[in-house]
């Protein structure tokens, strides 16, 4: 069963997709269903890691001013994290921007995930928000 990275094409992948993202990034904070999705949703690039059916992780690459884009609402099933789908994602989501030119990409992480994209080569740049009032953000980068 291989490995595909694509954006969501059918219904059912759209609902599983933020779905996903909803119980990743919101439920565990009691956010309402719904709080999951903005209006960049209709306009950026969304990604979806899937082995063979089944969906995995997803992200969301934003465009930025100039030749910048924002990884955001990257988000892996809690019973795969430390897998690797997620590092396969971003690499996925690297190799996008360096094929459209892009030489800068930005992401606000969670503290918890700092170590994560660290290892991917983003820079730590400095504390940026607090997500719901208690979830520390921190704007990292990595020049392509």
């Amino acid at each position: 069963m291989g490995i595909e990275i694509r954006s969501p094409k059918t219904d059912k992948e759209w609902v599983e997709y933020y779905d996903l993202r909803y119980r990743v990034l919101r439920q565990p904070w009691n956010q309402p269903i719904g709080s999951e999705r903005n209006e960049g949703d209709a306009s950026e690039q969304h990604f979806a890691l899937y082995k063979g059916i089944n969906l995995f992780a997803i992200g969301r690459l934003d465009q930025c001013e100039g030749e910048k884009r924002q990884i955001r609402f990257m988000a892996v099933e809690k019973n795969v994290q430390g897998s690797g789908y997620g590092k396969l994602l971003m690499l996925e989501m690297e190799k996008y921007c360096s094929n459209h030119k892009v030489n800068e990409i930005i992401l606000h992480a969670r503290e918890s995930a700092i170590p994560f994209y660290e290892k991917l080569s983003y820079q730590l740049q400095e504390p940026s928000y607090k997500l719901f009032g208690e979830i520390q953000h921190y704007l990292m980068s990595k020049k392509l």
